[in-house]
């Protein structure tokens, strides 16, 4: 063995069982056994000991704050009464699903070819030539044959500019596979966004052929998006120019609702923005950067009617300006 080669990944078996024990022991709930059958667990195989820390560095890059968003809420609730406390256990009722999505998407990343951290975004180039963006808490698998190129977009967001593939010895036909179907470009550059109420495709160059689980099929032409389900494909409607722009750090909004643009933001930030049902509604125009989430956030009253309330630095809310929080 050389002893200066890269060591080889943890094995996939130990990875996946690192994650379930990083999530148990963060649950909550965790017991004194808990903990004690981990640590029996992490000394059975150097393999086990060498998964366990790669968890622990992925929780810390990927920026998961669940369990001290929690405690930063309940402490606050303990040193302000009765009214703060019923706020904060309301708030959580909001936070505790975003976070166990987090830990969700966080045990699909860790097993992952290639993922982002929330608010990271990066971009590589596969041996075909293919390029890809990766935007915020995105996770893909690659897997290239003789026949086919594929990359799986496990959850987020990716651009994908379609490569020559030159140096195959025969035609290998790219597939993005999602969870609700496959995009099969032809010789293109577009957006696909694995979204809560389905895969959402916008087409920048070229053609995309969009097949959904159940069979429906349909193509794509440049300027153009839909978003499908398994089963259901939306009409084709006119595609939003400014999609793709978080690959320069941008967030572009155009006389969009309020209420749509902090869930777009909260996509870049670790914690929870909420707004107000009485602003949602409120209309927002510009390009924002995201790197810079507090600050945009900040600015808001100085173009909108509205207030921004910081609870800790992981949790704003977003209110109307007379009201007092």
């Amino acid at each position: 063995m050389n002893p200066a080669a890269a060591p080889l990944p943890p094995d996939r078996a130990a990875v996946r069982a690192a994650a379930q024990w990083l999530a148990r022991l963060h649950a909550g709930d965790a017991t004194a056994q808990d903990h004690a059958a981990c640590e029996r667990w992490r000394t059975e195989h150097p393999e086990h000991e060498r998964a366990w820390q790669r968890a622990q560095r992925m929780q810390a890059q990927l920026g998961l704050v669940s369990p001290p968003l929690a405690q930063a809420v309940l402490g606050r609730a303990r040193g302000n009464g009765r009214r703060r406390a019923l706020r904060a256990l309301g708030g959580l009722a909001v936070a505790l699903p975003a976070a166990h999505l987090a830990w969700r998407q966080w045990g699909e990343a860790f097993t992952a070819d290639h993922y982002t951290a929330r608010g990271e975004r990066r971009d590589l180039v596969l041996p075909d030539g293919t390029r890809l963006w990766l935007n915020t808490a995105t996770a893909i698998d690659v897997a290239y044959s003789p026949t086919q190129r594929t990359v799986r977009l496990l959850h987020g967001e990716v651009l994908v500019q379609t490569g020559a593939d030159a140096g195959a010895p025969g035609h290998r036909p790219f597939v993005l596979a999602t969870r609700e179907g496959e995009l099969r470009p032809l010789g293109t550059r577009f957006v696909a966004r694995d979204a809560p109420d389905g895969c959402r495709l916008t087409v920048h160059e070229g053609a995309v052929a969009v097949r959904t689980l159940q069979g429906l099929a349909q193509t794509v032409p440049a300027g153009q998006a839909l978003r499908f389900t398994a089963g259901r494909i939306a009409p084709i409607a006119p595609a939003d120019p400014f999609a793709g722009r978080w690959t320069e750090g941008l967030l572009v909004a155009r006389n969009q609702p309020l209420g749509e643009f902090l869930e777009d933001l909260s996509r870049y930030r670790a914690g929870v923005v909420q707004c107000d049902p009485a602003v949602a509604a409120l209309r927002i125009t510009g390009a924002f950067q995201i790197d810079r989430s507090d600050a945009v956030l900040d600015a808001l009253p100085r173009t909108l009617p509205v207030r921004v309330a910081w609870r800790t630095r992981y949790w704003a809310r977003v209110l109307p300006a007379a009201v007092q929080d």
